[in-house]
Order: C-alpha cells, then structure tokens, then sequence
C-alpha cells in the first residue's frame, strides 16, 4: 500500500509539472513570422483623390506586355559617350527615386490622376554623358512600340519614369517595369515597357502613332493631330 501511495505521488508531481509548464510558457513558441498580404493602392495624395491604377483603358498596339524581370535589361544607346546597360534593381537602386502626382490625358477622352514613383531620365541620361548632337529622344519599348520627345524637354524638366503607381509595384497592363511620365504630353507620349532609351540627330524621328498622323510634339495644349 506504502508503495503504491509513493508511485500515485509521483505521477501526480509529474501531472502538475506539465501542466505548470504549460500554462505560463515552456510550450513550443506561436510562429510569429510576418505574412505579407501584398500592396495596398493608396486612394488620395496631398488631400486630392487619386485615380485607380484599375481605371485606365487598354488601348496598346499588342495588349498587356509580361516582362521577364530576370531577364530585363535598360538600354542607353545611340548619341552618348558610354552606353549603358541596367537591371531592374539598378534603375531602381542606382537614381534618385521622386514622386508626384500627375494626370495622364488620352486622345480617347478619359483622363487619371495617379501618384507615380521613379527615376528622373536626365539622371539615367546623365550617366551615359549625351554627345552634343543628340537633339531626340526616342523611346523603346518591349511590344515594339516606339516615341520621341525633345531631349529639351527630357534634360530640362523632371521627367520621371515610373515603377510605382499610388504607392504599389507598377502592374505589368500599365507598363512594368518602367513607364514614362510624360507630364504635358497627351498619353501616347506615355510609353509603357520600356527597353531602351536612344538618344538621336534624327530630329524628324517619329514613333508608332506619329507615323499614322498623330502630332510630334504631342503637348496636350494643343490638338494631337498634325
């Protein structure tokens, strides 16, 4: 009898061992790592509403481009000292990053106003060293599309192109990786997937919808046919 109350004690002193253990926390430790639930849009900057990135139309020549950021690489090309070549993450790390809100005016009618976070291209062109002759812009894009602006109007503004929309990874509809912010331009001046920047004499260049009658200029103070 002796010997059994001894074995009953001990079991009982290992049944509140566990269970003192257990309540104020010798148990295996919750998994408190951090779950990303992915961007969230914001809807308003400065006080002012902004517009969605859902908002837009799709209007390109070859629809929605899906890029192999693996893959990407920025080209600066033609009229400049040292041609260039980046990654996605050199873009976004090797410049300044700005943001502003700007809205984008299309020849169909409809019009955004989205906060927009990139690069400015003068500081990506200024790397390269552009020759004294380069008079164009030209911008090419990974769909074929192409488009030309002054390089006065590159090197004297603070042109930014883009990677963030409302404070989200740009969407592969609306131009990832990078897009051009073309502030007081009409929206085919807005070129979306871009691949390469070649700087160009060629001061009659003209791109995609310019060829089919479309302004060169494109400002938006003006009509966008020539």
């Amino acid at each position: 009898m002796k010997k059994f109350s001894i074995i009953a004690a001990a079991v009982s002193a290992v049944l509140i061992a566990v269970f003192t253990f257990g309540l104020f926390g010798c148990q295996s430790s919750p998994d408190t790592s951090v779950v990303p639930l992915g961007d969230v849009e914001v809807k308003e900057y400065e006080g002012e509403d902004l517009s969605s990135v859902n908002d837009f139309r799709e209007n390109s020549i070859k629809g929605p481009q899906y890029v192999d950021i693996e893959e990407y690489q920025l080209q600066i090309t033609g009229l400049v000292q040292n041609p260039m070549s980046y990654t996605y993450d050199e873009v976004i790390d090797g410049f300044t990053n700005y943001e502003k809100a700007v809205i984008l005016h299309c020849v169909e009618g409809w019009s955004v106003r989205i906060l927009w976070e990139g690069m400015q291209v003068r500081d990506i062109l200024a790397e390269a060293g552009p020759l004294d002759e380069a008079k164009v812009v030209i911008f090419h894009a990974y769909d074929g599309y192409t488009t030309s602006l002054p390089i006065e109007y590159i090197m004297d503004n603070p042109i930014i192109m883009a990677y963030k929309m409302n404070d989200i990874t740009m969407p592969p509809e609306r131009g990832y990786p990078f897009a051009l912010v073309a502030e007081s331009k009409w929206g085919y001046k807005w070129i979306k997937w871009i691949t390469q920047i070649e700087l160009s004499d060629d001061i009659d260049y003209k791109g995609f919808w310019e060829l089919r009658g479309f302004s060169n200029s494109g400002n938006i103070t003006e009509g966008f046919f020539d």
